[in-house]
């Protein structure tokens, strides 16, 4: 299984206090990865870093909006100035203030969802890449969605969003594949999260969403970890500009129920 050992590699995970990047954060150091938490607060961020510690991994926690590239930039050199560098960058960070039909959302909605979930990935996958190459290669990890694949209801300006990350992973991977930078996207399905919270929380709601996912159920955060682990190791260096979907069949379903 060495070629799943994170021995040595710098990580920065955002979004991290909790949810997808926790578990991710935790997966990377318990594969012996120096682990780097970013999130809006820092108080959030303190509790998730004592619990990696607390399970013997070594980590930093800084805060940092993704929404600001001078916040972005001071992240990257503190890690590099505690850390020597990064080699793991997975982009978390996401918000969807709108919730509703795509004609009802106003542009602010529209500003602040693109300027996080796509630019907010753009600018962290900048401020590290020429730390990545410095060290000899390195790994770029996107969160997308199934809803960048395909629409989901009353969350358009979120799907447009993700969809956009999937096309910037592929221009990011064809344009760093030379400076053995692989970048590649994790395509999660609904996932039990405090985001996804609205969902899972309202019994008909839950009930509405899990009938599409042929699993009958969503998952839990750390059933994302195996694929972000083996996209973040030495066992994907041929990987790149793949999305990888993560979703309980969601994307297969039968619209009629045919495999129920």
């Amino acid at each position: 299984m060495s070629q799943f050992d994170l021995t040595g590699k710098v990580a920065l995970i955002t979004g991290a206090s909790r949810g997808i990047g926790l578990a991710i954060a935790k997966a990377y150091a318990a594969a012996g990865a120096k682990v780097a938490l970013s999130s809006r607060k820092q108080e959030s961020l303190d509790v998730a870093a004592a619990e990696i510690r607390e399970a013997g991994g070594e980590v930093i926690a800084i805060a940092a909006h993704t929404g600001s590239g001078e916040a972005v930039a001071h992240l990257a050199a503190q890690v590099s100035e505690r850390y020597g560098g990064v080699d793991i960058v997975v982009n978390n960070a996401a918000t969807n203030p709108h919730f509703g039909p795509l004609l009802t959302a106003e542009e602010t909605h529209w500003d602040k969802i693109l300027d996080v979930n796509v630019k907010g990935y753009f600018r962290v996958a900048k401020a590290c890449a020429a730390s990545m190459k410095a060290r000899g290669g390195g790994k770029i990890i996107n969160i997308a969605s199934v809803a960048g694949l395909a629409p989901q209801p009353l969350m358009g300006v979120y799907c447009v969003s993700k969809a956009a990350v999937l096309m910037l992973t592929q221009v990011l991977a064809a344009e760093l594949a030379g400076d053995n930078i692989q970048v590649n996207a994790i395509a999660p399905g609904f996932i039990k999260t405090k985001f996804s919270q609205a969902l899972w929380a309202n019994p008909q709601v839950n009930e509405l969403v899990v009938k599409g996912i042929p699993q009958r159920r969503m998952a839990e955060p750390e059933e994302l970890t195996g694929m972000a682990l083996y996209l973040a190791s030495a066992a994907s260096s041929f990987t790149t500009g793949g999305v990888f979907v993560v979703d309980g069949g969601q994307m297969v379903a039968s619209p009629v129920g045919a495999f129920a």
